[in-house]
């Protein structure tokens, strides 16, 4: 199975690090450094799957490519 896409970008109002996972509504992290970041991400990814898991609600297939991934 492919894994899903991570964004991480450093947030000038929060002066930090955030993480996010597209394809999973609503999972991101924050961290002081772009490593803390992923792996506060990595930790909510667990979380938001076995929750799913846990209350029957459909897994969403990893889909989000970026842009300067697609091809023409």
């Amino acid at each position: 199975m492919k894994d899903y896409h991570i964004n991480l970008f450093y947030s000038e109002e929060d002066k930090g690090y955030i993480a996010d996972i597209p394809d999973l509504k609503h999972c991101s992290a924050f961290g002081l450094t772009p490593e803390e970041a992923l792996r506060e991400v990595l930790k909510a990814k667990e979380l938001w799957l076995q929750v799913a898991r846990a209350n029957g609600k459909p897994i969403p297939e990893p889909r989000f490519r970026p842009l300067i991934y697609q091809t023409v």
